[in-house]
């Protein structure tokens, strides 16, 4: 296979960035979830507005994984404020990854993994943490297969359902 490229990207992808996040999202959640919350969620998280408004925030970042000029998957990372819930300042949160499913299994998850520790790295953060649907055994088992641990559990809203999402951190070495 081609080089898988991982890049930074801004407000100019929107488009691309809307595409790869509502193609992902519905490969990975609509089978568990009614049509009717998914177009909610579909609409609504990935509005030209939100992803704005998220793209010019300081303190996300959006990477793409590219294969020949094709988007196969992202990632989104906050730090600071942005984090959507423990908005530690020794934290980095990996809020978003995810891989068109045609490319699973051929390590472009981990690729996007990688970046987003090496921007923790970067900015020296003491740990990175991240919540994941108890549901996504497939993710859970790659975070824990990359050393996170769970640490706490929150409730995360698609639609009118109340899904139960497992936090997990993994500790940085200095």
């Amino acid at each position: 296979m081609a080089d898988i490229e991982v890049k930074r990207i801004t407000i100019n992808e929107l488009a691309q960035l809307q595409e790869i996040g509502r193609q992902t999202f519905q490969e990975t959640f609509s089978d568990s979830n009614s049509e009717k919350n998914m177009k909610s969620y579909l609409e609504n998280g990935f509005s030209s507005e939100k992803l704005t408004s998220e793209l010019n925030n300081k303190d996300s970042e959006f990477y793409f994984a590219t294969l020949e000029d094709t988007v196969i998957g992202y990632l989104k990372v906050n730090f600071g404020d942005s984090q959507t819930e423990l908005k530690d300042s020794k934290a980095l949160e990996i809020e978003r990854i995810y891989v068109s499913k045609e490319f699973h299994g051929k390590k472009v998850g981990q690729l996007l993994y990688d970046k987003a520790i090496e921007v923790a790295r970067q900015k020296n953060t003491e740990y990175v943490w991240l919540g994941v649907w108890e549901e996504n055994l497939r993710a859970l088992s790659f975070y824990r297969k990359n050393g996170f641990v769970e640490f706490d559990k929150h409730i995360f809203k698609l639609g009118n359902d109340e899904q139960t999402d497992i936090m997990m951190k993994l500790k940085l070495a200095n």
